[in-house]
């Protein structure tokens, strides 16, 4: 298996890559490598290559996976340390919903709409029923 690596450079945030992503997730705390980090650099890259052009879609990829290996954690109460895991899942499934409704609404928008490119004569008319035999 190969390493898995955490890595993570503000620098590089106006580039749509794998630093980004990161940023726009909120998967930054990258030093305490899979302790504090949810996806590695190479599960980010794996969704940024299988939709190179679809910035938006990758992303949903992402958060999807997120919310799907959460899901599983419980919230536990150990003395006076409470942790609120189902909380973080449900943040990332909460994230995935309003983005797949985005992505989903951009997908149905009619290529050349507004531009007059594909315009057809009404379906419906005023005057459609007149019979013209009997000028009526």
């Amino acid at each position: 298996m190969a390493d898995r690596t955490y890595t993570y450079d503000t620098a590089k945030l106006k580039d749509f890559g794998k630093d980004r992503m990161r940023f726009e997730l909120g998967d930054t705390m990258v030093d305490g490598g899979s302790d504090t980090t949810a996806l590695t650099d190479e599960e980010i890259q794996a969704a940024l290559d299988t939709y190179p052009k679809a910035w938006k879609r990758a992303k949903l990829m992402l958060l999807e996976s997120l919310y799907r290996r959460f899901a599983y954690e419980v919230d536990t109460k150990t003395g006076p340390l409470t942790l609120s895991l189902q909380e973080r899942a449900k943040t990332w499934r909460d994230d995935y919903m309003a983005l797949k409704k985005e992505v989903s609404a951009e997908s149905c928008s009619v290529p050349g709409f507004g531009n007059g490119a594909h315009i057809k004569p009404p379906y419906f008319y005023t005057g459609m029923h007149r019979n013209e035999r009997t000028n009526s």
